[in-house]
């Protein structure tokens, strides 16, 4: 039987002790007498910390679990660090939540903490997408925001995004100084948990008109939305946020013939029609490919639980509705979104979109060729909100976006955005129909002329303690003893972003990476191939990205050549060894 670790009892002993919930000690008390050392040790062995999506985990007791008192020590930490920070000033926050089960218990706790510590709080009043929040954030001229969500985790999950006053979450070196405010938080005693009510305004629907007007006035390609009023959208949000913003969005950019998925547009922290409430899954778009069949759609939109990421469905060739991954759809906006702004002209040079290091190199080859600058930033939605800041007033940001199907068009917000996105894919869809076009012969043209790019994520999952130190071991195994080959191609660059060196494997020199420190390993082949890895920040997972790409010969060879593609992935997998 496992040995119990004397810290982890300590620790667990602590909140037996202290001023905690009668039910909360019952529970962990259980866990002792049953000896569930597995389950104690992974409630307890550390606490939450802010990771590239700010706190996640499981809900239960314990300081590595969310609970009303990781979440109450999270916001007085928090409250802490904004009372240090804008010392004498009236703070004012904005705090959301979705349809998790306990977001809006977590989220009222996070509210009262606040009210407790002198801080005005926007408290919106019913369930809200995640942008929306970073949308309130700047025009209500708040400091700092929180978001109650586990994104697209399973339902046993949930977690708290922190936001910064660019409606951005928080990046170093803030984020650094708001984990030493939580961590100085050494009793529960510390945190104050009664609200002061005239702190806390309630806010709405007022909000989301704003948003939806603001976003409307985004739109690039109004006249062939016009005249493709009809296009047949059908659209989920998985029991999640989206169905409060995506179908007025729509309706509000002129689609007139929106079909939702009846069984999914009822907000449920169970998710009881899918098995994970994520767009990445094609089980998770089972229902609304079901419904697209039967009524012929053009496109099928599905949102997560807090509406930041949105997966899609087209048809291709053959009739047949396909999953696009994330890598797709990335480089389809932003090719229609360049190829918009060019035909009106509105290309200055002053222009510029940002992706991550992960995300498809196929959009860097479309923002060159376009005359527009492409940045790319660490793996994070963070690490694009803080170089939109950077640039505010600068530089024009067009557009932006993750291959983990987050993306962002215009600068209202500073996170990725499924409500503008839904909105600008189904503009998309409108732009290339009015042109006697689809998404999927789009997609095809635009393999024509750049190349054929083909990304797969692999992602390995090692839960607990033991498993966080699997991943580490792992990291580390590829850091010391990199692959010399990839699917039979010579390995001739090696970037290691946690040592922030970019190493040329055939001249033997080195040079500084210019972008923050970052547990991530990328490899890239002399035939243009690219292999990165990383631990992820909100799971208990390593993941390992793979791009590969050659020359699309002609649309008629377009199945041939991602078979070929798949293969060398499948190659590379095995060469890796995982």
């Amino acid at each position: 039987m496992q040995e119990l670790d004397p810290a982890v009892l300590a620790k667990a002993n602590q909140w037996l002790q202290g001023n905690y919930d009668a039910d909360v000690k019952a529970q962990i008390q259980k866990l002792l007498d049953d000896k569930a050392y597995a389950d104690l040790t992974d409630s307890f062995y550390r606490d939450l910390e802010f990771g590239t999506g700010g706190l996640r985990g499981l809900m239960g007791p314990g300081s590595n679990r969310v609970n009303k008192y990781t979440i109450g020590a999270a916001t007085q930490g928090l409250a802490n660090y904004l009372n240090k920070t804008y010392p004498g000033e009236k703070i004012k926050v904005a705090i959301a939540h979705d349809s998790r089960n306990n977001s809006d218990l977590l989220a009222g706790i996070t509210a009262d903490v606040f009210s407790a510590n002198g801080i005005h709080v926007y408290f919106f009043s019913a369930l809200r997408p995640t942008p929306e929040l970073s949308f309130a954030i700047r025009h209500l001229g708040c400091k700092s925001g929180v978001m109650l969500t586990a994104s697209h985790n399973p339902k046993e999950y949930n977690g708290y995004k922190a936001y910064g006053e660019d409606g951005g979450q928080f990046v170093s070196p803030a984020d650094k100084a708001v984990l030493s405010e939580v961590a100085a938080i050494t009793s529960i005693d510390d945190v104050k948990f009664t609200r002061v009510d005239e702190n806390v305004e309630l806010i709405g629907e007022e909000i989301d008109q704003l948003y939806l007007d603001k976003i409307t006035e985004l739109s690039v390609s109004p006249d062939a939305i016009k005249r493709q009023k009809d296009l047949k959208i059908v659209y989920s949000p998985i029991h999640g946020t989206g169905i409060t913003l995506v179908p007025k969005a729509l309706k509000q950019f002129g689609f007139e013939n929106v079909i939702l998925v009846d069984e999914q547009t009822t907000p449920d922290g169970n998710f009881p029609t899918v098995v994970y409430p994520n767009p990445e899954e094609k089980e998770a778009l089972t229902l609304a490919l079901k419904k697209a069949q039967e009524v012929d759609a053009d496109l099928v939109l599905a949102t997560d639980p807090d509406a930041d990421r949105v997966g899609i469905a087209v048809k291709n060739d053959s009739g047949e509705f396909v999953l696009l991954n994330g890598n797709q759809t990335g480089s389809l906006l932003i090719n229609y979104l360049l190829t918009a702004w060019q035909e009106k002209g509105k290309l200055t040079g002053n222009e510029y979109i940002v992706k991550t290091i992960v995300t498809s190199y196929l959009i860097d080859a479309i923002a060159e060729k376009k005359g527009v600058k492409c940045y790319n930033t660490l793996t994070g939605f963070k690490y694009i909100g803080e170089l939109m800041t950077k640039f505010e007033g600068k530089q024009t940001f067009i557009g932006g976006g993750e291959e983990s199907y987050g993306y962002l068009i215009g600068e209202l917000v500073r996170d990725k955005d499924a409500v503008v996105s839904a909105a600008f894919i189904s503009e998309m869809t409108a732009f290339y129909k009015d042109k006697g076009s689809s998404l999927f012969e789009a997609l095809a043209d635009t393999y024509l002329e750049y190349g054929f790019y083909k990304e797969r994520l692999i992602s390995i999952t090692k839960k607990g303690k033991s498993g966080a130190e699997e991943i580490v071991a792992m990291i580390e195994k590829f850091r010391t003893n990199p692959p010399a080959t990839l699917a039979g191609s010579k390995v001739t660059v090696f970037k290691d972003y946690e040592k922030r060196t970019e190493t040329d494997l055939v001249n033997n020199t080195t040079k500084p990476i210019e972008l923050p420190k970052s547990d991530v390993l990328q490899f890239i082949t002399e035939d243009g191939s690219i292999l990165s890895a990383r631990p992820s920040g909100t799971e208990p997972k390593i993941k390992f990205y793979c791009s590969v790409n050659t020359k699309l010969e002609s649309k008629e060879a377009y199945h041939t050549t991602e078979q070929q593609l798949d293969a060398k992935i499948d190659t590379i997998i095995k060469d890796l060894g995982v």
